[in-house]
């Protein structure tokens, strides 16, 4: 096992695993209102003794007690003892972990990245609240309602509650401007700022229409739609979609999305459990791709919704699934909001694939760690390397609609194993990447070239421009500088992945997402495959 890039998975993982679980949690969200308090929820479960055992406390202890921090104590302990996926959200977490998942939510319409403890602005969205009063890309925002808002403590979570808010609402911002010596003052008013869920859309190759959804959210199948009508516009006639490190979202919008490229008939996904009636959900037939070539690209961070479409795909053997297991979420959640604000998400269901597997991945109750360290250890096994690595029993093998094999027990399987592309990892690379030293350098050289960079139009001319220059050299001057000394060897193994990471990164802050993935994923491996593989079918 190559253990050099131990520290770089620990990271990759934690910062994922954190958008996994929000997305797992949100596989359906459904919503039961609960007209009482949790303990009326939990009547004839145990509540009364938990109700008496508080009021005891409450009244006879000896020391003063926050009877509702015991109260929502109890309640985490109760639901710790349950599966992985179902969860207490307090009344103040509930608000933004909705917000995930909805169309849009009020704000001032830019992506900011913090940076030497100062809000950067990466990108400024088009006709946005701020675009309007003149912000700009490479602006720093020192100043919040004439409040300065920089140093250690700031944050993403308290940045977010500063610039968001209700729409027409007015926050006062205090600017520093790259190459103006003074603090620019602007007040912007707060409108609704669309979240998308599909990253990009654009032909890949003759004929190829390529998609990257990152979840499953409530507009997530129309701008599907509206990614098949352009691309169709564009000449395309096959679809790659793009579901890696999709950790899911609803349900719904997965069978939508799904239901464009099935005939009539066929089962999508169906799911069932104690108190919970059987659903299945079946082709209308009415789908605007049911006679084009699909290739579904998934990875170990791809779960629940994506699981359900990248299942349903290879089930009816209606295309061909690329890359590496999925993550193995298969249990669906419903929301009851309770009477204080707060909600819980139980889980009520298993959902199955068309063949009858059930994706979700074994678990025991009341051991989370063990079911969170589950893709580390198939790290550790060597999974992601070696697809020979792969344990599955033969008591969990199903037949496709044609009759191939293919496994439940925890995830989908890719037709296609794409292994993880180490080659050019060293650990010059690992530290450079975990200490987001190639992110703060894109963003210093795009600042500072911002002239020169905004006369390109397209990516392909902006990295033949960047390819004259001396990045590679400048960048390890500026690690250097950070403390992270040169290797040569290292270097010269790692050269050509730093040199395409800056490149992608300096063209992503100026021409945006249309811009970076083409060039990111110009030389991807599960991409080339996929190309491959839906180019032979006729």
């Amino acid at each position: 096992m190559n253990k050099k890039n131990i520290v770089l998975v620990l990271i990759v993982f934690v910062s994922i695993i954190v958008g996994l679980a929000l997305g797992n949690m949100l596989a359906n969200r459904a919503k039961i209102r609960d007209t009482g308090s949790l303990r009326g929820l939990l009547s004839g479960m145990g509540a009364n003794k938990i109700d008496e055992v508080l009021s005891l406390i409450d009244a006879k202890y000896v020391d003063s007690t926050d009877i509702n921090t015991m109260s929502e104590d109890a309640i985490l302990d109760l639901v710790a003892k349950l599966d992985p996926h179902s969860v207490y959200v307090p009344a103040s977490d509930l608000e933004a972990v909705n917000s995930q998942l909805e169309g849009s939510f009020s704000g001032i319409g830019v992506q900011f990245n913090i940076q030497n403890d100062t809000i950067m602005i990466v990108s400024v969205i088009s006709g946005g609240p701020s675009e309007k009063v003149g912000l700009l890309a490479g602006d720093r925002i020192v100043l919040v309602n004439d409040t300065t808002f920089t140093g250690k403590k700031i944050t993403n979570e308290k940045v977010m509650k500063k610039l968001r808010g209700k729409a027409d609402t007015k926050v006062k911002l205090g600017v520093k401007r790259h190459g103006t010596k003074e603090t620019l003052k602007y007040t912007v008013t707060r409108g609704e700022i669309p979240v998308h869920s599909v990253d990009i859309a654009y032909i890949i190759a003759p004929q190829i229409g390529f998609i990257k959804v990152n979840k499953f959210a409530e507009n997530t199948y129309s701008e599907f739609l509206n990614a098949i009508a352009d691309l169709r516009a564009k000449g395309a006639k096959k679809y790659i979609v793009d579901l890696r490190e999709n950790s899911g979202g609803l349900m719904d919008q997965a069978i939508n999305m799904v239901n464009e490229f099935l005939p009539k008939g066929q089962m999508i996904v169906y799911s069932e459990g104690k108190a919970y009636k059987r659903f299945e959900a079946l082709a209308d037939g009415k789908g605007s791709c049911i006679n084009a070539p699909i290739v579904v690209l998934i990875d170990e961070f791809s779960a629940s919704a994506s699981e359900i479409f990248a299942g349903a795909i290879q089930d009816n053997d209606r295309g061909t699934v690329v890359g590496r297991r999925s993550f193995g979420k298969g249990l669906v959640q419903q929301q009851h909001d309770l009477s204080d604000g707060s909600a819980l998400r139980l889980t009520v269901a298993r959902y199955y694939t068309p063949s009858g597997r059930s994706i979700q991945k074994p678990y025991i109750k009341g051991k989370a760690d063990d079911y969170e360290n589950d893709i580390m250890n198939r790290y550790l096994h060597g999974e992601l390397d070696n697809k020979d690595s792969i344990q599955v029993a033969d008591s969990l093998k199903f037949k496709t609609l044609k009759g191939r094999t293919v496994y439940g027990g925890g995830g989908i399987m890719p037709d296609i194993f794409v292994a993880r592309d180490t080659t050019e990892y060293t650990p010059y690379l690992n530290k450079v990447l975990n200490y987001g030293y190639v992110y703060q350098f894109a963003f210093n050289y795009t600042d500072t070239n911002r002239k020169t960079l905004n006369t390109f139009k397209t990516w392909q001319k902006m990295d033949q421009y960047l390819t004259s220059q001396s990045l590679l050299k400048e960048f390890t001057n500026f690690a250097n500088a950070k403390g992270v000394k040169p290797n040569a060897k290292d270097i010269a193994i790692s050269q050509r992945l730093i040199t395409n990471q800056l490149k992608s990164y300096i063209i992503r802050n100026t021409l945006g997402d249309t811009g970076f993935y083409p060039h990111f994923l110009k030389d991807d491996k599960a991409v080339k495959k996929a190309i491959e593989s839906i180019s032979k079918v006729k």
